[in-house]
């Protein structure tokens, strides 16, 4: 196999590996949308308040408890909504 022919199908199989990663990116942005999504459901209407926002993105790295607890601790959220809210965050 010519080097030229070897080098062309590695570029093509690093960019088709980059791609999919690339693809896969705006999947963990979306969980923290239904985490937020679950939450303004309870609330029924208006945009979520920023602890609601940083609780999610705190389920979404992986501090299940802590999601929980700040979706709690901010008021209005009941903790079975908060459960919910925080399974769909990671």
């Amino acid at each position: 196999m010519r080097t030229s022919t070897r080098v062309a199908g590695v570029l093509t199989g690093l960019t088709l590996a980059l791609g999919g990663a690339a693809l896969t990116a705006p999947a963990a942005y979306a969980d923290v949308r239904d985490c937020i999504n679950v939450v303004e459901e309870q609330l029924r209407g208006g945009e979520a308040p920023s602890y609601v926002v940083t609780a999610c993105k705190t389920g979404q790295s992986g501090g299940h408890a802590g999601c929980v607890t700040g979706l709690t601790k901010g008021g209005g959220v009941t903790n079975g909504t908060a459960v919910t809210a925080c399974s769909a965050a990671p």
